[in-house]
């Protein structure tokens, strides 16, 4: 793990928050944001931090292959949006945005892109908001998540 994995997993962790078991969410139950649809073999309940830290450096940042880009703060965005609608969902917002092939995978023409793109930052929150409202309209029962998901925009940074 280094150090900018673990600046970002402390504000993914402070939204994600605790062990919650809520009725419309897919996930089932959840804990640091850790999902039983997505681990069914893991006691969600009793997940510790450190087990959820490990788990999202193993199965999301260094899938997500964030290393080479320079602006901390859209290595947070890219990131926590990952943990939160999905790793490919993620990428492909960020690609979209830059004009990068949207595969889904970061890699040295997306990360050049990123890199290039002049308020980044910004126009990522921006189509993070878009999509969670896009979301709740279109599957009106996750729209009791939308005030949450749009407040983790505006709270994700460093």
């Amino acid at each position: 793990m280094n150090e900018d994995f673990l600046r970002c997993i402390e504000v993914v962790l402070r939204a994600e928050g605790g062990y919650v078991n809520h009725p419309s969410d897919p996930g089932g139950e959840t804990n640091f944001g850790i999902c039983k649809r997505n681990y069914p073999h893991l006691d969600i309940k009793n997940l510790t931090k450190e087990d959820a830290i490990h788990i999202y450096f193993r199965d999301y940042w260094q899938p997500m292959n964030l290393s080479g880009i320079i602006d901390l703060s859209a290595v947070l965005e890219i990131f926590d949006m990952g943990v939160n609608a999905g790793i490919r969902t993620a990428i492909k917002m960020a690609q979209r945005l830059v004009g990068a092939y949207p595969d889904g995978k970061i890699g040295v023409i997306t990360t050049a892109k990123i890199n290039e793109c002049e308020g980044f930052t910004d126009a990522y929150k921006f189509r993070r908001r878009k999509f969670y409202r896009t979301l709740a309209n279109k599957k009106p029962e996750l729209a009791v998540f939308l005030k949450g998901w749009l407040n983790r925009v505006e709270n994700c940074h460093l």
